[in-house]
């Protein structure tokens, strides 16, 4: 007796605990999900892919680069960048050389044994009609406090050939050297640091 109590005051005791096999509808089960109803509503591109319509192609690299709209405005966007970054490299901004007159000039220095030798290195730039001729260069250190600093005084002269190399030595050595380079029109100053 007390048996047949505890069953009737279990809580789920109106429920079966078994499942039914499967089934849509049957045993009182109704399954809300149905697949081909929901594809039937899909785009075409979402029915390709269950279907496996795809048919497999051959290996594309710029097909995924311009895909959709905010990928081609990525890749025009590089290669914008790409062609002002050339262009501005063509004109020499990003270059380390300085220019006087139409030359190209890339100038480096050496210290060797208490003596600074300075390497002048003149290209003719091809857009501007290059100055030749005398250039007075001057070569100095940054002062000290309370010292003089000594200056250097040098003179080279262009030519018309498309590439030349000048060095001279300057009879001190310190960490920074000042230049400056002028000729008939133009004058050149500026600082570099030997190495």
């Amino acid at each position: 007796m007390t048996d047949e109590n505890e069953e009737s005051k279990r809580p789920n005791s109106n429920y079966s605990l078994s499942y039914p096999e499967k089934g849509n509808g049957d045993d009182g089960l109704h399954f809300y999900y149905n697949r081909e109803k929901r594809l039937a509503n899909a785009p075409e591109a979402v029915r390709n892919l269950y279907n496996n319509d795809k048919k497999p192609g051959r290996f594309n690299l710029f097909g995924p680069l311009v895909a959709d709209r905010p990928r081609r405005i990525l890749f025009a966007s590089i290669i914008l960048l790409c062609i002002i970054i050339w262009v501005f490299s063509a004109m020499g901004f990003f270059d380390a050389a300085h220019t006087l007159d139409g030359n190209r000039l890339e100038i480096t220095g050496t210290i060797f044994e208490g003596v600074t030798i300075i390497t002048i290195k003149k290209t003719i730039r091809t857009f501007y009609t290059p100055y030749t001729g005398a250039v007075y260069i001057a070569v100095s250190v940054p002062e000290q406090e309370g010292e003089e600093s000594p200056v250097f005084y040098h003179r080279i002269d262009f030519s018309l050939e498309q590439n030349e190399q000048y060095r001279f030595s300057v009879p001190f050595d310190s960490p920074e050297i000042l230049m400056v380079l002028q000729s008939e029109k133009d004058t050149l100053r500026f600082s570099f640091k030997p190495q």
